[in-house]
């Protein structure tokens, strides 16, 4: 077994460093272009003094997209590629040579993980061209999805400033309605002096429910009286700080940019919830209760091949939905904060599916009764908790290819009519112990902790 360690580099050289079968160094660390003559001359040189069938391994990091062309290469010449943590290079970079970090040290130390930490090494499976097509549809989506919150957020934050009290008489800030009343009625003082007859059959011809027309009507005229007590002058003249003119114009291009945002989506999820069905038309990680279409989408592109994963401890260190760990002799810190690990998407959704799951299936129901009440978290933690073990069925049902069963805490299969009176007759979470657990309580309770911890240190020494 011949071994390359690869320091990859996103738009300079990469750097390459051999070692033989017990682990010395072959030579010096030497530079590459990424072409398939210089790749092709990486094997030859890494078998140089063996036969064309002695096995190679590359050991990489994932910079970027950069390790993607030469894993392709490699793997389909015969090497066996791994992609290695990159906080752990860091780690052992940092162990060779404190002071120092250049391309060739890391490319020395690389070639030399499989000895430092082997078990911690996975030989990478490269998905098919449909799941990578997939894995971009939903980053997209997700991407598209992140826009649209920005504008929205954008838009919310502007018109709590400059309309305040409009939120609470609209309800919905982006309701067409809502849309077209801006376009025609966004200058407070006119809004102000307008009849209220006229507003009102503005309203209901705009789409809002004309049973509700005259007190949206009037709760307008409100509002507007209040942005011209506020900004106005105090003889009632425009504001000196806010052009309203302005205002609208800013507010109406978030809302065109929003709209192209959401058409975008609209036509990036139908591409992605097609390839998914076309891909896996049983469609059975459906039938976990809490798993939607777009969450099934995203675990089944993401996971691709169940089977790499060669144990339910591998499957849960990728996915990354587990606390970090620091234990030591006969003590082990509690509540410490998710790995990083694992794709963004599909922690995304595990959470929100376990958010539903945990209401309908009475097993993940009873995990997070349990850690809501005996075990102290507060939901969040709870939630994630419930997330790692949906997760575990999420492998189950691609790995078995069966549609998923509830079941009682006993194992016995159940209805969801069944599961949902099992839950809400045996898993009620008090209302007191949510307020207990709740992250406001607690950081009241460490308030109060630091408060008496200061005045014990500032009480005078007899």
């Amino acid at each position: 077994m011949r071994t390359i360690g690869i320091d990859l580099a996103i738009s300079g050289q990469h750097y390459a460093m051999l070692a033989d079968e017990s682990g010395e160094y072959v030579g010096r660390p030497f530079p590459f272009e990424m072409e398939p003559a210089a790749l092709d001359m990486l094997l030859r040189r890494a078998r140089a003094g063996t036969d064309d069938l002695t096995p190679v391994r590359v050991v990489m990091e994932p910079t970027g997209l950069s390790w993607l062309a030469p894993s392709s290469y490699f793997i389909q010449h015969g090497a066996t590629v791994y992609l290695v943590n990159s906080q752990q290079a860091a780690d052992l970079r940092k162990f060779y040579r404190k002071h120092a970090k250049s391309d060739r040290i890391s490319a020395r130390v690389l070639v030399r993980l499989p000895w430092v930490n082997g078990e911690a090494l996975h030989p990478l499976c490269l998905a098919g061209a449909d799941y990578w097509a997939g894995q971009r549809w939903c980053k997209q989506q997700e991407i598209l999805a992140e826009l649209i919150t920005a504008v929205e957020n954008r838009v919310q934050a502007w018109e709590r400033a400059f309309w305040p009290g409009l939120e609470q008489v609209v309800g919905d800030l982006f309701a067409a309605w809502v849309c077209r009343w801006r376009e025609v009625w966004y200058d407070p003082w006119r809004l102000a002096a307008a009849e209220p007859g006229d507003l009102t059959a503005f309203v209901v011809v705009a789409g809002a429910p004309a049973e509700e027309a005259e007190t949206i009507a009037t709760g307008l005229q409100a509002v507007a009286c209040r942005a011209v007590a506020l900004f106005g002058t105090p003889s009632g003249d425009l504001s000196p700080y806010v052009d309203y003119v302005a205002l609208q114009e800013q507010v109406l291009r978030e809302l065109r940019l929003r709209a192209v945002y959401a058409a975008e989506h609209r036509v990036v999820r139908q591409h992605a919830q097609q390839l998914y069905r076309r891909l896996h038309p049983t469609r059975a990680l459906e039938t976990i209760r809490g798993v939607g279409e777009d969450g099934a989408a995203v675990y089944f592109f993401f996971i691709h091949d169940v089977e790499r994963f060669l144990s339910q401890k591998h499957f849960r260190g990728w996915h990354g939905m587990v606390p970090e760990s620091d234990q030591s002799g006969d003590l082990e810190k509690k509540g410490l904060r998710m790995t990083a690990a694992g794709p963004d998407p599909v922690k995304k959704y595990a959470y929100i599916n376990a958010e539903v799951a945990r209401q309908w299936d009475p097993q993940i129901a009873a995990i997070y009764h349990d850690q809501m009440v005996h075990k102290g978290k507060h939901h969040i933690e709870a939630v994630c908790i419930c997330a790692t073990h949906l997760l575990d069925r999420v492998r189950a049902v691609l790995r078995d290819g069966q549609p998923y069963q509830l079941r009682d805490v006993d194992g016995r299969p159940i209805t969801w009519q069944e599961a949902r009176a099992i839950v809400l007759e045996r898993y009620p979470v008090p209302e007191d112990v949510r307020r207990r657990n709740s992250q406001r309580a607690r950081k009241e309770r460490r308030d109060q902790r630091a408060e008496q911890k200061q005045l014990r240190r500032s009480r005078p020494v007899r």
